[in-house]
């Protein structure tokens, strides 16, 4: 692993992130931020800029791409058709039971 510490080359000049951008992002997310958050937000957003130019300088050859750290395989089930017939068992349960259909109490008139 790469640390910030690790790098003894001069940082590269950081990713500038404007007022105009702020405020953008502003009205994106709904909030009001204001003048000090705006300066600390623009900040910390050119810093996680540069630490992503940063990566992008990492020689990466031979390692392929995830989508996510953890290989998983997929696990189905065969999809098979199975006709139960479990109306009896079912209606068993229910309170009240008609002509082999679920008994309700009417709710329109």
């Amino acid at each position: 692993m790469i640390r910030m510490t690790d790098i003894h080359e001069a940082p590269p000049e950081p990713a500038s992130i404007g007022a105009e951008q702020i405020e953008y992002l502003e009205q994106l997310a709904r909030i009001r931020l204001s003048g000090e958050e705006k300066e600390r937000t623009a900040r910390d957003l050119s810093k996680i800029l540069d630490y992503i130019e940063m990566l992008g300088e990492l020689d990466t050859e031979g390692v392929d791409p995830l989508s996510h750290p953890v290989t998983t395989e997929p696990v189905f089930r065969e999809d098979k058709a199975v006709n139960d017939d479990r109306r009896d068992a079912m209606l068993r349960n229910a309170p009240e039971h008609k002509d082999g259909c679920f008994k309700v109490p009417k709710t329109v008139e």
